[in-house]
């Protein structure tokens, strides 16, 4: 989807088609996503609930649960290689190693009768030809470096704070060094100040090992503070992608204008925020044309009966709108 030359695209996913299986009811999880990433860079999977995110940063990972999900189309492209292709044994391989992830809930993603030093341990001495007493002093440095502390390594994850549990979740993530990272809703269970120290963590050490990232968020303070690129995520399809500034200076379709109207502004003077009417749609019944016709203040026959291709509206700066620039021309934008 972005414009990156074939000499340093990283990553590619291509066509990717989601399905769940339940009670006999499809549900439509992911439609045709495609996107490039470069090395090093960050793109930010941004959306409401239930957009289709998390299954996406899923499905790179090749960890969906199967059933109910059923990866119907796509690939998923690593420095060429195509990761949909590989044995489970070489995929093993892959998870940890090269791409990691941080989950969205420390609760659930740590084991809670294990002690946090022998979790992050246990990456390090799969993916390396190490001792165990290596591997263990390598999981010390690990805490050191998200700021617990190596002398927390022996407590269970009951003993630790919220702000302290996704430390270790991050450590866990990055204790291989993985080349990609996708870290989905690092912060959503946080204070606003253990959120703030969180993502300096991740900035810091994305850094420091050049690591590519996808951040899947859907707090735009937390997306414009670590992001290169944004794709906008709308009932399982990209509807809008661009640079940061691309997105938060010049928004166009109209629910990415609709996401930024609905969040309160220090600069401006409104009584009332101007949140998006009613809801998603049911990706079990997804609408034949515009999946975000039903909810567009500039809704016409054409998007309700046939569905909209991204097309090119700047440099790098792509939208799915039959009407593109209609919402700021109208005076909804920033």
């Amino acid at each position: 989807m972005s414009e990156v030359s074939e000499d340093v695209r990283f990553l590619s996913v291509k066509n990717l088609v989601v399905e769940y299986t339940i009670g006999g009811e499809v549900i439509q999880a992911v439609n045709g996503v495609s996107f490039d990433l470069e090395k090093g860079k960050t793109l930010a999977l941004v959306g409401e609930t239930g957009a289709g995110k998390t299954t996406i940063a899923k499905s790179i990972l090749r960890i969906l649960p199967d059933p109910p999900a059923i990866v119907r189309g796509g690939e998923v492209l690593l420095r060429g290689t195509d990761l949909m292709k590989l044995k489970s044994s070489e995929m093993r391989k892959v998870r940890g190693k090269t791409i990691s992830m941080i989950f969205q809930d420390p609760m659930t993603a740590l084991n809670p009768t294990r002690r946090v030093g022998d979790q992050i341990r246990e990456g390090i001495k799969q993916h390396n030809q190490i001792s165990s007493a290596e591997a263990q002093r390598r999981a010390c440095d690990m805490l050191n470096l998200v700021g617990i502390g190596e002398d927390r390594a022996a407590d269970y994850p009951h003993q630790l704070s919220g702000g302290m549990k996704q430390r270790v979740v991050i450590a866990i993530a990055l204790a291989c060094s993985p080349e990609l990272l996708l870290a989905d809703e690092p912060t959503t269970a946080l204070d606003v100040t253990i959120q703030a120290q969180v993502m300096e963590v991740i900035k810091g050490l994305r850094e420091k090992l050049n690591t590519s990232m996808i951040m899947i968020s859907h707090d735009l303070g937390v997306v414009a503070g670590i992001s290169d690129y944004v794709a906008v995520v709308y009932a399982g399809e990209i509807i809008e992608y661009g640079s940061l500034e691309d997105l938060f200076d010049r928004p166009d379709h109209p629910y990415t204008i609709g996401l930024f109207n609905s969040l309160p502004s220090l600069s401006k003077d409104e009584d009332r925020l101007s949140p998006i009417p009613g809801l998603p749609p049911d990706p079990r019944k997804l609408p034949k044309g515009c999946s975000f016709s039903p909810r567009c203040p500039f809704v016409t026959e054409e998007c309700i009966l046939d569905k909209p291709k991204l097309s090119e509206i700047g440099p790098g700066h792509i939208t799915r709108c039959f009407r593109p620039g209609i919402a700021s021309r109208k005076g909804e934008g920033q």
